[in-house]
């Protein structure tokens, strides 16, 4: 399965440094794991945390889920060696942070070659540069860091995220003018299931991929949120197959529901059965 048409519903953090969660993440039922070694990891751990997740890349199963890998930031101390190392990694893409241009992606693939390559956007000027930025040839995902966005805009939390919607809106409309998978920032609050579903919803409705997540109590919600619903699916096929009777029929008119049904809905619909397809392939 490519990276673009596996499902991204559920995006764990877990640290690099930590054996017992590189372990537990093998059982949990997520789309993709983000290995930290930047927020996550202190400075005096930073080192050994590189030894830590190589080995655990090597000898631990994961499975079907998606293996990115976060580093420093290349100007950091620690940034050019976590980028060598990755190199030689298990895993499925390099997670740049605070990315604000397409010369700073470029730079770390300089180093990592033709290893998939992920960026974080949560800065302002990030935004301003979202679609520069997708449209390099090795960007294949984008992570909204909305905690460090909010930070640099100094606004307050609301729960609408109103003062994060430009922000939001430029990143999803570059991720889908260039075909690149972007997947919603954290919610913060790990106990608050509902108001975790909320925001769920609210990126799901504005075409977010899937949401990051901070701990496995988050994993069941943004799964749920992430899926095409049963009655999505069911109408997805009855969609389909009118559509193909009056074209059988020649009348060049289906209805479904009430509701005429045209060719963009038929995109739609596939593209709902693929993902469908695809989320239980990945589960088993």
């Amino acid at each position: 399965m490519s990276q673009r048409a596996r499902p991204y519903r559920s995006v764990l953090y877990i640290p690099a440094s930590k054996t017992r969660a590189l372990e537990k993440a093998t059982t949990l039922p997520i789309d993709a794991i983000i290995f930290d070694l930047e927020d996550a990891v202190a400075p005096a751990e930073k080192v050994n945390a590189r030894g830590i997740l190589a080995e655990a890349l090597e000898k631990r199963d994961y499975g079907k889920r998606m293996r990115i890998v976060r580093i420093n930031d290349l100007s950091t101390e620690w940034g050019p060696a976590d980028a060598e190392a990755v190199k030689s990694m298990s895993c499925d893409a390099v997670l740049l942070p605070k990315v604000e241009s397409a010369a700073e992606v470029q730079a770390l693939a300089d180093v990592t070659g033709d290893l998939p390559i992920w960026a974080m956007m949560e800065t302002p000027r990030g935004m301003l540069k979202a679609h520069e930025i997708a449209e390099h040839p090795m960007l294949y995902g984008m992570v909204m860091g909305t905690n460090d966005l909010a930070k640099e805009l100094q606004t307050r939390f609301r729960p609408d995220r109103l003062p994060l919607q430009t922000g939001l809106g430029l990143c999803v409309m570059a991720a889908k003018a260039e075909d690149v998978v972007i997947v919603d920032g954290v919610y913060n609050a790990f106990k608050d299931a509902e108001g975790l579903k909320v925001e769920c919803e609210q990126g799901r409705d504005m075409g977010f991929d899937g949401k990051t997540l901070i701990h496995p109590a988050q994993v069941d919600v943004a799964n749920d949120a992430f899926a095409p619903s049963e009655a999505e699916v069911d109408l997805a096929r009855r969609q389909i197959e009118a559509f193909a009777q009056a074209e059988k029929d020649g009348s060049g008119v289906a209805v479904v529901d009430g509701k005429i049904v045209e060719n963009l809905h038929i995109v739609t619909a596939k593209e709902i059965l693929a993902k469908a397809d695809a989320i239980a392939e990945i589960s088993g």
